[in-house]
């Protein structure tokens, strides 16, 4: 049931765009253990302007290549679980389409099961 939200900049091709959701959902179904259909992504590009980033905070070098990984999902995952789902995304996404792992900046949003409603107005895990 995540929810995800990746931002980069304006400029990307359909097939890089294609390959950074499919490898985000690729880490998720992995790491996580989410149903292969439990896919819902938005991708968003933004100018110079409306992508801001630090490119050097906590001492690592970020290019204007980074890519902002936003997950919403149900609490209730371990620290290590959480842990591997970050190296996961990292490495697949250096697989494809070849980002650095250090332009890869991800934050989880965690919410309770209840709080979804995946259609029909109905909350499904309610």
């Amino acid at each position: 049931m995540p929810l995800v939200r990746i931002a980069l900049r304006k400029g990307t091709k359909p097939e890089f765009r294609r390959a950074l959701a499919d490898s985000i959902h690729r880490a998720m179904v992995e790491a996580i253990k989410i149903p292969e259909q439990d896919r819902f992504q938005v991708i968003t590009e933004h100018d110079e302007s409306g992508l801001v980033y630090d490119p050097s905070y906590l001492g690592i070098s970020r290019s204007d290549g980074v890519v902002f990984v936003q997950i919403t999902l149900s609490a209730g995952r371990t620290l290590e679980v959480r842990k591997a789902l970050f190296a996961r995304i990292a490495q697949n996404l250096q697989e494809s389409p070849g980002l650095r792992p250090e332009d890869v900046f991800i934050n989880l949003v965690e919410t309770a099961k209840e709080n979804w409603s995946f259609g029909n107005g109905i909350a499904q895990y309610a």
